[in-house]
């Protein structure tokens, strides 16, 4: 799982809890269920089959929520890795010379001549118009 996307693993891990959530609710739902059955008067019946009812209601609306939260959780790291992502090729994009960049080493200059300074200090206006 080293190589494994974090928002896979996090959904993964929802989905068993889900199951497991949903067993257990089923279960409890299933107790009642059975405790109407040996019930010996109609409302202790009935009870028992509001309280089955009311547990597998508030059981799913749990699953659910906790499922929702696990795919915001989810989203939210894929989102901010591919923030991160960008944000490292922006980085390294400024970070790389521009083709136009003056070599690394220059040779020893001489004196530059009147009409040679003039066309550098043109050369550099225009490279800040274009940046």
């Amino acid at each position: 799982m080293a190589g494994a996307d974090l928002d896979a693993v996090i959904r993964k891990l929802a989905k068993q809890q889900h199951r497991s959530l949903m067993a257990a609710v089923k279960a409890s739902r299933d107790r009642y269920l059975a405790l109407a059955g040996k019930a010996r008067d109609a409302a202790t019946k009935q009870r028992h089959r509001q309280m089955a009812k009311h547990a597998l209601e508030e059981g799913t609306a749990a699953a659910r929520r906790l499922q929702m939260s696990a795919d915001n959780a989810a989203d939210s790291y894929a989102r901010a890795m591919r923030r991160a992502a960008e944000a490292v090729a922006a980085q390294q994009a400024a970070a790389k010379p521009s083709p136009k960049a003056e070599p690394a080493t220059k040779p020893a200059a001489k004196a530059p001549a009147r009409g040679a300074a003039k066309a550098k200090a043109r050369a550099k206006g225009r490279g800040r118009a274009r940046a």
